[in-house]
């Protein structure tokens, strides 16, 4: 599919970007970044070299698979360095590119931001999802069938 764009009626002045350009270079930013797992292995990686057993037991619920897929998906970028070792077995490291290390300040922002907008960190306590109907709450209520074990 072709993508279309509406061309401004005037050219903008000298002194000011194109507002075309400033929001493919937004969005192409935005999309380095975007994926569940991106944001957790930065995070991760802003404090020192890890390898890849550490992050992953330091990020719950990735798999391995997708934890390979999105580090190479920020190598390919240039925001993660990966390197290894000739040992047996063999150890890789990955660690932060100074571009990537660059995001630093956004990380803290956006940590300032979630903290005076109400997503307290997990230190904090995590605000639970209210139960909806026929959620656990509901269900508990009813009685369960006996346990075939039982009888």
């Amino acid at each position: 599919m072709k993508k279309l764009t509406i061309e401004p009626a005037e050219p903008p002045a000298a002194s000011e970007p194109c507002n075309g350009d400033l929001s493919a270079q937004f969005h192409r930013a935005l999309s380095v970044l975007a994926g569940k797992w991106k944001g957790d292995i930065l995070w991760q990686l802003v404090e020192r070299k890890r390898r890849f057993g550490e992050l992953r037991q330091s990020i719950p619920g990735v798999t391995q698979h997708m934890l390979t897929t999105q580090l190479r998906d920020l190598e390919a970028n240039g925001l993660v360095k990966r390197t290894v070792y000739p040992e047996v077995p063999p150890r890789v490291e990955y660690e932060m590119t100074p571009s990537a290390k660059a995001l630093k300040p956004v990380f803290d922002e956006l940590y300032r931001w979630a903290q005076e907008h109400g997503f307290p960190t997990s230190a904090q306590g995590t605000a639970q999802p209210k139960p909806q109907s026929g959620d656990a709450d509901e269900r508990e209520s009813q009685p369960r069938k006996a346990d075939r074990r039982s009888r």
